[in-house]
């Protein structure tokens, strides 16, 4: 059966998938967040968009725009923010570079917003609650070498109650409280018409020296001066804020119950009164009335502001920016020369022990699943790799060593980790955990400038 060139699928599995798109009405079509953490993965989530444009399976039940899944949300209020003065703004993914190259960082070549050029490097870092330093980017021996030299980022706080990779490279390290050591609100539904808030109420009480990031943070205003720490506090304890801020959310919803009955019964759960929400229904039912914030008011398939960008931007080999969601050869794909020395396509995805790195220092939950890769019979026998053995995975950027999982489940030329295992390295640097981020790279995506984690260049040998 012939394979079509770019994905390797048979031609036929193709042409009746298109037709089974073209045919059902509704056809729901959605897209998570993996296809755009590709190199050009702008393209391809604008193609699998494009795909409810074309059959008209946008604005009508039981259809989709093609993005991601949103939420209802019930009415809660959250602790009040300042306003940013600072207007500059970079991709976060772009963090490192801002570090110790932000003289070459300009709109045309990286992206900033704001401004013409990013003046300012990073010089400080305050890392909270996050194993986003060096875990949770890409590259992870670069970005070690650049959080070492003290001589660019010159102060580093993590605020934590685990100690995570990126915890090893604080200047400072203040220990958290954990959930069970202090009362707070926790509501973030996720994909539904249902929408919740849970009242995390204080179990314990706080262990050894460990405070609230509410109480460090009070504690700082107050050695600014009392004014200061009116300002921060405006007179109350974390448990006051909670109660005041849940009186401003009982306002605009009094169907709540009070506070001390939501402590007891411990959540709260609302579904969306006014049914499913169905996006750009309005648009649909009488465009002329309802315009989108396009142009021309309408669903564009052409877009002029990315054909601007195309022409003035300077993006690198094989990055491409179009004003249509065409297919793009892209760094490290399927056609780069670089596969004549890492002939396999890794990807990463969530595993089931861990979302990214949260829980992964969990010892029982390793060995209830360990960290795996997954690899084709017809890439493995040629290896001499079996199921169960120890491998190496590696580039130019690093090498990680896992357990091997030889399965027809995956594709072959394809091979997958799972993302979020704690990076282990040893003495001379290879990483002896799966860390995915060990072979990752730092070269963003060409239009959002964002993670393209998700298109590596890899080998595979047996340890």
């Amino acid at each position: 059966m012939p394979r079509n060139l770019f994905t390797g699928i048979p031609a036929e599995r193709i042409v009746k998938l298109a037709r089974e798109i073209g045919h059902t009405k509704p056809c729901c079509i959605v897209q998570g967040w993996g296809p755009q953490r590709h190199a050009n993965g702008e393209l391809q989530s604008r193609a699998i968009a494009m795909l409810p444009i074309l059959t008209g399976n946008v604005g009508i039940a039981g259809g989709n725009s093609g993005a991601r899944e949103s939420t209802y949300s019930m009415p809660f209020v959250r602790m009040p923010t300042l306003e940013n003065p600072v207007k500059t703004s970079i991709s976060v993914f772009m963090w490192t570079d801002a570090i110790h190259r932000h003289h070459e960082m300009t709109d045309k070549t990286d992206g900033v917003q704001g401004a013409e050029r990013l003046k300012s490097p990073i010089k400080f870092i305050w890392n909270y609650a996050g194993n986003c330093l060096i875990n949770q980017h890409a590259d992870i021996n670069r970005t070690r070498e650049i959080l070492a030299d003290d001589k660019k980022c010159e102060m580093i706080v993590v605020i934590d109650n685990h100690m995570t990779s990126s915890a090893a490279y604080a200047d400072i390290l203040l220990p958290d409280l954990t959930a069970s050591e202090q009362m707070d609100f926790a509501n973030d539904a996720f994909a539904g018409d249902m929408d919740y808030a849970i009242f995390a109420d204080q179990a314990i009480e706080p262990m050894f020296e460990c405070k609230s990031i509410y109480e460090m943070l009070t504690g700082v205003a107050d050695k600014l001066g009392p004014e200061v720490k009116q300002q921060f506090t405006s007179g109350r304890t974390q448990e006051e804020w909670l109660r005041h801020l849940y009186e401003q959310s009982r306002a605009l919803d009094p169907t709540y119950p009070t506070f001390e009955e939501f402590r007891a019964q411990g959540v709260i759960k609302r579904k969306n009164p006014d049914g499913t929400f169905i996006a750009y229904k309005a648009f649909r039912d009488n465009p002329a009335a309802n315009p989108l914030t396009t142009p021309s008011g309408k669903i564009e398939i052409y877009s002029e502001k990315l054909a601007e960008y195309a022409a003035t931007w300077k993006l690198g080999e094989r990055e491409v920016i179009h004003p249509l969601p065409v297919h793009a050869s892209m760094p490290e794909g399927w056609d780069d020369p670089l596969r004549k020395d890492y002939p396999l396509q890794l990807s990463g995805f969530h595993y089931k022990s861990r979302t990214h790195s949260t829980y992964g220092n969990v010892d029982v939950l390793d060995a209830a699943s360990r960290q795996m890769v997954w690899i084709n019979p017809l890439d493995a026998g040629p290896r001499g790799i079996r199921n169960g053995d120890t491998v190496r995975v590696f580039n130019a950027r690093g090498e990680t060593r896992v357990m091997a999982k030889v399965t027809p489940r995956i594709m072959p030329g394809i091979a997958a980790m799972g993302e979020g295992a704690w990076y282990r390295p040893d003495g001379k640097g290879v990483d002896h955990n799966g860390s995915f981020n060990v072979l990752t790279t730092q070269r963003p995506s060409p239009l959002a400038k964002g993670d393209p984690m998700h298109t590596n260049l890899v080998d595979i040998q047996k340890a």
